[in-house]
């Protein structure tokens, strides 16, 4: 009797390590999509998946999900740290009535690379950051959302120092004119620090440009070598409640149809370094309710309806 119960314990305890190897090895590192693949395939190369919400299920925790072919893959919703690339490809999110991407888990990172985002004129927001550690984006294009927030990037983290980093992408006609949304809006929620870098990017024809929103949370931000042109309402503008630091770095700002660089709020400092400010319809740089704007006095502003110069000037250290 004895020999009989250490025998079913035996089995049981085989079966449950069974059970979690194959729980284990039910997810991949990496997995594939394809225009002609199927979500009830196991999201190999050779079997791939149709969308990116059918292979982030049966992707791990820092796992990558690449485009095989081009495609249109679908709006997802994200949980977990993950790379989706689809370079050497053309991979794109449609998402009509609806956001883009959805990014909610304490503490992830996500990378987006080579990405087309398109709202098609009547989605909300085509980034939408809730909660995680980081946000990054490479090559990224995301354009056409112009309902509800329309927004390009809806950035409002709820932890401290939550980073985005974008670079080399494209934001264009997202938002509703005048300043409703933007290309990228930063508006940490309660209790949220939000950490940004903008580089080598493009910011056009959207309602504004990039919108930097404190009423909440800290907000610290870079744009370097970037252009923010025809953008219907302000190419850059900060509005504090908290703090606001933000600093424009070798960056054009042209012919916006509100300022070029905007202050708003008391607790907003914004510094230019040797950036190009001209052909804004109100002003080049403005600051209203106590904000602030220093510049380095290597700055090119001229040519706006109204220049806003001289601003005070920053030391360089």
């Amino acid at each position: 009797m004895r020999r009989t119960s250490l025998s079913l314990g035996f089995a049981a305890v085989s079966f449950a390590i069974v059970l979690q190897a194959t729980s284990a090895h039910a997810q991949a590192t990496r997995t594939w999509v394809s225009g002609v693949g199927d979500d009830a395939n196991p999201c190999t190369r050779t079997a791939p998946c149709k969308t990116f919400a059918g292979a982030i299920s049966k992707t791990a925790p820092n796992g990558e999900i690449d485009c095989l072919d081009p495609g249109g893959f679908g709006a997802v919703t994200i949980t977990k740290s993950i790379t989706i690339d689809c370079s050497g490809t053309f991979g794109s999110v449609l998402a009509a009535l609806t956001n883009g991407i959805n990014i909610n888990g304490a503490g992830i990172t996500v990378n987006l690379r080579n990405l087309s985002i398109n709202g098609v004129g009547n989605g909300l927001i085509g980034i939408n950051f809730i909660n995680g550690a980081s946000l990054n984006l490479d090559n990224v294009n995301i354009t056409r959302f112009n309902a509800g927030s329309a927004a390009g990037i809806l950035f409002a983290p709820s932890a401290d120092n939550t980073l985005l980093q974008v670079n080399n992408s494209y934001f264009t006609a997202n938002g509703i004119a005048p300043s409703s949304g933007g290309g990228i809006v930063v508006q940490p929620a309660p209790g949220g620090k939000a950490v940004v870098v903008i580089s080598n990017s493009r910011i056009t024809t959207n309602s504004e440009g990039v919108k930097a929103n404190s009423g909440s949370g800290i907000v610290v931000m870079s744009v370097r070598d970037s252009t923010l042109a025809n953008n219907r309402g302000n190419g850059i503008s900060a509005t504090s409640g908290t703090t606001i630091s933000l600093m424009v770095e070798r960056a054009t700002i042209n012919t916006n149809f509100q300022n070029g660089v905007l202050s708003n709020g008391a607790n907003s400092l914004i510094r230019i370094f040797n950036s190009t400010i001209f052909g804004n319809v109100l002003n080049g740089v403005a600051s209203v309710g106590g904000g602030v704007v220093h510049s380095y006095k290597n700055n090119a502003i001229n040519g706006n309806v109204v220049d806003g110069t001289p601003i005070t000037q920053e030391g360089l250290n």
